[in-house]
């Protein structure tokens, strides 16, 4: 008997069948969660996860004092975009998992351009 599949996860599907992160772009995948965010970078070629960022991590976590859901995003965007270009790596594809691109995932989007990423 087949799952029915539907909201996000359809569109999640959708999305991943179209991109996918290779060991010189790889993909940036977002999880949203009411209270917090993550930020994974995969590379889908060697399955492999080369960075990650979310606002339970402790250099995150310590900067955020009382800031708002979007303002730790952006922290989120920040941090993941420095572990990357620590590691030299400044180009990336944007999974944004079937969430819209709104919000908190625009301003984690946004805020990794705007510390050097390119994508």
């Amino acid at each position: 008997m087949a799952m029915r599949i539907v909201g996000r996860e359809r569109r999640k599907l959708r999305i991943r069948r179209k991109i996918s992160g290779t060991p010189a772009q790889p993909r940036l995948t977002v999880f949203r969660s009411s209270k917090h965010i993550y930020a994974q970078v995969v590379d889908d070629v060697a399955g492999k996860t080369l960075a990650h960022a979310s606002t339970l991590t402790k250099t995150v976590k310590g900067n955020l004092g009382e800031a708002n859901k979007t303002d730790a995003a952006k922290a989120v965007g920040h941090a993941i975009a420095d572990q990357l270009k620590a590691k030299g790596i400044s180009k990336i594809v944007f999974d944004r998992n079937g969430y819209l691109y709104h919000g908190r995932v625009k301003a984690l989007a946004e805020a990794a351009r705007e510390a050097g990423l390119k994508f």
